[in-house]
């Protein structure tokens, strides 16, 4: 089975929300969590299940470590983006964060849509 294309979503200026989320990582399990995370995810994608990955609904998913949570979402052609992560202080993840992720998952798809209607108003031409 083919790899997953595992990607960050750039904003306007190249910045990443999740390159920011692990570079503020300071404990080594946790960056250790993090790159394990992100090598399931490249290898299984869509077929990743719970424990170590959980769908929030709405596209929206929770890749799941010890103390981490990186949330992603999938785009067509076997790519998964990642859109940021938390480090997990309490038993629930504050609605705060699913909101915020869910506006970032929001703003990938609306890019993505927006790049297909680009490309297929030149194939039009």
């Amino acid at each position: 089975m083919a790899e997953w294309s595992v990607e960050e979503h750039k904003m306007a200026g190249g910045r990443s929300h999740f390159a920011e989320f692990v570079a503020r990582l300071v404990d080594a399990k946790d960056i250790k969590d993090a790159a394990v995370l992100i090598g399931i995810l490249r290898a299984l994608g869509n077929r990743l299940r719970e424990p170590r990955s959980k769908s929030l609904a709405g596209g929206l998913f929770e890749l799941r470590g010890a103390q981490i949570r990186i949330y992603y979402g999938f785009l067509p052609g076997l790519r998964a983006v990642l859109i940021g992560g938390y480090v997990k202080k309490r038993t629930d993840t504050p609605k705060a964060v699913i909101r915020l992720m869910r506006t970032r998952l929001k703003e990938v798809q609306d890019e993505y849509e927006k790049s297909r209607a680009r490309t297929s108003g030149k194939k039009g031409r």
